[in-house]
């Protein structure tokens, strides 16, 4: 059954496009950075889905800063409590991914790039220091750099909506 022209989702202007696509492009770039010199490249595929919630849809519940925030560390808790039970492992992976969804589903926290964490941190085990202080920065970061676009004039939508 197809949608009705009325029910759908309006096309965004060009320039929205343009300086959402900027704005991640940026913010992912400086992630990388900081990643590449502190030898923690995995953290991107996650947060680049955090950041395509950020610019693409700042007024989704999931995009928020408490949400980004608080469901990539709920998430990367998660990850590291699994690990130390089922070792590094396809299967302990996918057991942190289903904990972190509903984790964060019972703490209001959902942020669904956040499960990739939890499988993240299974798979590659990495020593909780630096990472977890390096996923708060990054996922921080992402939030001080989606305040960007709204202040800038002509953007629809001031991020956040909620803190």
């Amino acid at each position: 059954m197809s949608t009705p022209p009325s029910a759908a989702t309006p096309r965004p202007r060009p320039l929205h496009v343009l300086r959402a696509t900027t704005f991640a492009i940026g913010a992912l770039l400086l992630l990388v950075g900081i990643g590449v010199l502190l030898h923690q490249p995995l953290l991107i595929p996650p947060l680049a889905a955090s950041a395509a919630l950020v610019h693409g849809a700042p007024a989704l519940p999931i995009s928020q800063p408490r949400n980004l925030v608080g469901g990539q560390l709920l998430s990367a808790l998660i990850g590291f409590g699994t690990l130390a039970v089922t070792g590094s492992s396809g299967w302990g992976a996918a057991v942190a991914a289903g904990l972190s969804l509903g984790a964060m589903m019972l703490t209001h926290l959902s942020h669904s790039p956040a499960a990739a964490t939890a499988v993240i941190v299974v798979l590659q085990a990495p020593h909780p220091v630096p990472f977890l202080p390096l996923l708060v920065l990054a996922a921080a970061l992402l939030v001080a750099i989606g305040l960007l676009p709204g202040r800038i004039g002509g953007h629809p939508v001031r991020y956040p909506v909620a803190w």
